[in-house]
């Protein structure tokens, strides 16, 4: 059976850490536990799981926090949460059997990260990441922020899920101030982090800054492809808040130069076409997205409502305005299969059930 170090690092976490080690500490095999400065309860609460507790002083760069708290693991795997991720009970019997069963060549296990959630509980925004990294010298954190493993040799994408669940907000300027720090100092971000900045850019509604900046990255030969469709979904975002549709509408449209149409960005196109009363075309890019395949494995963001949910909601809409209520209302019911709770498709309901539409 592989064994499994949990390595953590923290700072203020009283709120969560207790919830986060509940979930999984019965399942690992170690936990280390890096501290970079609590003034609160953390460290105390943490005491009551694990004896392995280290101070690190803080350098405002995640990857070396985190190699550090993975140089003092002892078993086959490093593990790392977050303080306020949980393994949701569901997902234990499945981590169990995961190691019990996981053969002895493999590097690095990939677990889905579900980070945001829809009034029902369910997830709406989900990614791989690395989860079970080889302990070993060949596997190392790189990035003062957004840090990464690389991946590289023997790769096993599980199902198992990690659930963000954060109750207060941290420190919102923490990431974007790291990156104008590494700048001020002269270095030059790689392609990856390029792509990061911009993000935060957004975020801090720095719209024009934001474009600039991933426009660059788009320019560059180097860089994920799936970093290159999310930055123009971010710049048409930035477009949008500047209220340029014609260019938010180009730059979505470039993303296909990279690879096939991702169902996140047909919605975007198809929402376009019907803010614009131009409900054919809204149908044709609606329809593409339902026809979408989710490969959740290309390590990108996944927004899984729109491979199903969205797009059907949607294509309700479209049909509703161009007059034909009857198909408006079949997509409707497509959309209540996915999201019985929704709002949306409860008051589309009820529309459809005044018009006595059969």
């Amino acid at each position: 059976m592989a064994t499994i170090s949990l390595c953590m690092i923290v700072k203020n976490e009283e709120m969560h850490i207790a919830l986060c080690l509940d979930s999984v500490a019965e399942l690992v095999d170690e936990i280390i536990v890096v501290d970079t400065g609590s003034v609160d309860r953390t460290v105390k609460i943490v005491s009551d799981y694990t004896s392995k507790i280290y101070s690190y002083p803080w350098k405002d760069d995640f990857a070396d926090a985190r190699n550090y708290s993975f140089s003092k693991a002892s078993m086959d795997y490093c593990m790392w949460m977050d303080a306020d991720d949980i393994l949701e009970e569901t997902q234990k019997d499945k981590f169990l059997q995961l190691k019990q069963t996981l053969s002895k060549d493999v590097d690095i296990v990939m677990m889905k990260y579900h980070t945001s959630f829809d009034e029902a509980g369910k997830p709406s925004f989900s990614y791989f990441r690395e989860r079970w990294i080889r302990n070993c010298s060949q596997y190392r954190w790189i990035g003062a922020v957004h840090e990464v493993i690389p991946p590289s040799g023997s790769i096993v994408y599980s199902d198992i899920a990690i659930s963000h669940k954060k109750m207060n907000a941290g420190d919102p300027d923490r990431n974007l101030n790291i990156y104008r720090k590494i700048l001020a100092e002269g270095k030059v971000l790689d392609p990856r982090h390029q792509y990061y900045y911009g993000r935060e850019l957004y975020y801090h509604k720095q719209y024009e800054e934001a474009i600039s900046v991933l426009e660059q990255f788009l320019l560059l030969k180097e860089g994920w492809i799936e970093n290159k469709i999310e930055a123009c979904f971010i710049c048409a975002n930035c477009y949008n808040c500047l209220g340029q549709e014609q260019s938010a509408l180009n730059v979505l449209l470039r993303s296909m130069s990279y690879d096939l149409p991702r169902a996140e960005l047909c919605c975007e196109i198809g929402k376009y076409f019907l803010e614009h009363g131009n409900y054919h075309l809204a149908v044709y890019w609606y329809e593409t997205a339902l026809s979408r395949p989710r490969n959740e494995c290309a390590s990108g963001f996944v927004l899984p409502d729109c491979y199903d949910y969205v797009p059907l909601l949607q294509l309700c809409v479209c049909f509703d305005k161009i007059g034909d209520q009857k198909k408006a209302k079949e997509y409707n019911e497509r959309a209540g299969a996915c999201k019985p709770y929704s709002k949306a498709y409860l008051y589309n309901k009820q529309y459809f059930d005044n018009l006595q539409i059969s």
